[in-house]
């Protein structure tokens, strides 16, 4: 409990798999996943459903405010709580310039938000509900790179008293994690902190290389 674990590969290397299977929203028939010793199968999906918490890539929005779109799994909470968290999440003062703030309806009847803001107001959802369990499915592809690292400090925050899994194709994203497994065509094929990885010659220290060399190409 309380570790961030990230995983990174290309498109296709089994990440999302990997974490739709710790979700179970579809089952296993070979090899073994187990939550505190308890194998996961075995556990009633109404408890997975209750504390594993998933935000995917492209979140989807119910046509209802804002404030019951953060609070969909967790019920009603009092608003200081509510602000904290989407502090967390880094979308209170994106909420707060909507005319209507937190009772802004969005969807086809209401205001229209970014990829950015719609991933940022899952994570909050995610957050809120307090599960031991979370899951960030390549959850902070939209949003700029500042609001990435604001995020993950609220996250490596949150994490302690939590189990975090984090998938990125952004590799800096990754790198505070307490553990990083590479992943090519279903397999692990590294595994490790950032400084043992960088250590090593393989495909995490490649990618970290030319991500890196990009962002100081465009910055030149």
């Amino acid at each position: 409990a309380g570790q961030t674990i990230a995983l990174l590969g290309h498109t296709g290397s089994g990440k999302s798999s990997l974490v739709h299977l710790l979700a179970r929203l579809y089952e296993y028939q070979d090899g073994s996943i187990q939550i505190d010793g308890v194998e996961l199968n075995t556990i009633d999906k109404r408890w997975i459903r209750q504390n594993v918490a998933v935000v995917p890539q492209e979140p989807f929005l119910f046509a209802k405010t804002i404030r019951e779109n953060i609070t969909l799994a967790s019920g009603e909470v009092p608003d200081e709580e509510l602000y904290a968290i989407c502090q967390q999440a880094a979308i209170h003062e994106v909420i707060l310039d909507f005319d209507r703030g937190y009772e802004t309806l969005v969807g086809e009847r209401g205001v229209s938000v970014s990829g950015g803001q719609r991933q940022r107001m899952a994570i909050a959802r995610a957050l809120i509900t307090l599960s031991p369990i979370l899951i960030f499915d390549d959850s902070l592809s939209a949003v700029d790179t500042e609001t990435d690292v604001a995020i993950r400090n609220a996250l490596e925050e949150r994490g302690r008293k939590a189990t975090t899994f984090l998938i990125s194709h952004r590799v800096t994203s990754l790198s505070g994690a307490d553990l990083i497994l590479v992943l090519d065509h279903g397999r692990i094929v590294q595994r490790g902190t950032h400084g043992e990885l960088m250590a090593t010659a393989g495909p995490y220290r490649r990618i970290w290389d030319i991500q890196n060399t990009l962002v100081a190409e465009i910055r030149a």
